[in-house]
């Protein structure tokens, strides 16, 4: 499933059960990551879906849910965090997920906890 987010990069987005064949677990353990933010989703493409870029090695981008939590704290809310993290920041110089997938977390939340 495809889809694209205002203002953000294009990405392949991944259903509840592509999420189980990808992760290889089952649908009550990924609700549970869902729901402890280890990742998060939207309805904007009609089912509900996860950016694919969350998702490394068949696992969760181990630095999203420190993340997304400061982003919460923040005062976004899922979809505003998913269109953050998929466009373009000028002080990160690109897309915040894709600096957070080359390790650079402690840049990504020191921008983040500016936001609120």
């Amino acid at each position: 499933m495809t889809g694209e987010t205002p203002a953000a990069t294009p990405t392949d987005w991944l259903t509840l059960p592509d999420l189980v064949e990808r992760l290889r677990e089952p649908l009550g353990r990924v609700r549970r990551l869902l729901d402890d933010k280890h990742l998060i989703g939207s309805r904007r493409t009609g089912l509900f879906a996860v950016p694919e870029v969350f998702v490394v090695d068949d696992h969760p981008l181990s630095s999203l849910r420190g993340t997304v939590i400061v982003l919460q704290d923040a005062g976004f809310t899922d979809d505003e965090a998913i269109d953050w993290l998929l466009g373009h920041d000028e002080t990160i110089g690109r897309a915040p997920i894709a600096a957070l997938r080359d390790g650079r977390k402690a840049e990504v939340r020191r921008v983040a906890q500016t936001l609120g």
